[in-house]
């Protein structure tokens, strides 16, 4: 009687020889050959800030009618990083390097040696605050700006978000 009761406990769990076979049988794929569908990453918080000021940025010269062609296609790049298209991603990050490289150029190119007077600070006024600050502030914070948009198009993340097949049509 007691061998009856060992067989019935031990008949619950199948032993290592019925293990085998019950995996040589089975129709599930082998962990080793299962592959995994890669996952899309969304759209990054800072890159989707990055595309709303830029957005912004473009639909405000173009409503100036300042550099209306310029807007115009830093539009399409948004449109292009929301499309999740490589070609923009190159696009970004060729044109935060120009900018970076523009505005840090800009004091040099705005120099005047005929007039070395050092001029009063640009003033500025918002509602009811006025203001003045010194041009060498203003460039401070154009290239830190510039400085942080570099930053935001060559972090993984943001790489990570395009798609992985190199596709230089920017509209498909």
């Amino acid at each position: 009687m007691d061998n009856q009761a060992v067989k019935s406990t031990n008949s619950d769990k199948p032993t290592t020889e019925e293990a085998t076979e019950a995996k040589k049988h089975s129709t599930a794929a082998p962990e080793s050959k299962v592959t995994a569908k890669p996952v899309k990453s969304k759209l990054p918080k800072r890159l989707a800030a990055l595309c709303a000021l830029l957005a912004i940025a473009s639909i405000s010269g173009i409503i100036a009618k300042q550099g209306v062609l310029f807007c115009i296609i830093t539009l399409l790049m948004v449109v292009a990083i929301l499309g999740r298209q490589r070609t923009a991603m190159y696009m970004l990050q060729g044109y935060t390097l120009i900018q970076l490289a523009l505005v840090s150029m800009l004091p040099v190119i705005l120099y005047d040696p005929g007039n070395l007077v050092v001029g009063n600070p640009s003033s500025f006024q918002i509602g009811e605050l006025q203001g003045k600050i010194p041009d060498y502030v203003i460039f401070a914070l154009l290239i830190l700006f510039s400085m942080l948009q570099v930053w935001i198009a060559f972090t993984p993340k943001v790489k990570a978000y395009f798609n992985t097949k190199v596709n230089m049509n920017i509209m498909s």
